[in-house]
C-alpha cells in the first residue's frame, strides 16, 4: 500500500464529505448550512488540490481541474456569505439559496474528482 495515495484519496474523499455536508438541507434555510462547514471544506478542498500538482499524467491535469473548480465555487460562496453577512443586507432566503448552489457546484466537481480517482484505481494494475 502507498501511504502517499491513501492520503491523496483520503483528502479528496474527504473534500467531497464535507462539501456535501454543507449543502444538504433546505437551500434557503441558513440555519440548515453551518458557516464552520463551508470554512472547513474550503480548507480541505485546497489541501487535495495542493496534493493533486505532484500528478504529472493527463489524469491528473483534469484532477486538478476537478479540484480548481470546487474551490472556486466555494470560495464564491463564501464571499457570498461574507458580503451578505458583514455588508448588512443579512442572509435572506434568496441569497442563502445562492450560497447553496455555489456549493452544489463545488460538489459537483468534487464527485467527477472522486469518480476519475475510482476509475483510476479500478484500471490500474499491480
Amino acid at each position: 500500500m502507498n501511504p502517499g495515495k491513501v492520503v491523496f484519496a483520503f483528502f479528496i474523499l474527504l473534500a467531497m464529505t464535507l462539501n456535501f455536508a454543507f449543502f444538504i438541507g433546505a437551500p434557503e434555510d441558513p440555519g440548515q448550512h453551518n458557516v464552520y462547514l463551508l470554512f472547513a471544506a474550503i480548507t480541505v478542498g485546497i489541501i487535495a488540490t495542493i496534493l493533486k500538482f505532484g500528478e504529472r499524467s493527463q489524469l491528473g491535469a483534469v484532477l486538478l481541474a476537478t479540484s480548481l473548480v470546487a474551490d472556486l465555487q466555494l470560495i464564491a460562496a463564501a464571499l457570498v456569505w461574507a458580503t451578505a453577512t458583514f455588508g448588512g443586507a443579512g442572509l435572506s432566503a434568496e441569497t442563502m439559496s445562492l450560497i447553496v448552489a455555489l456549493s452544489g457546484g463545488g460538489l459537483l466537481a468534487n464527485l467527477v474528482s472522486v469518480i476519475l480517482l475510482t476509475a483510476e484505481t479500478i484500471m490500474s494494475r499491480r
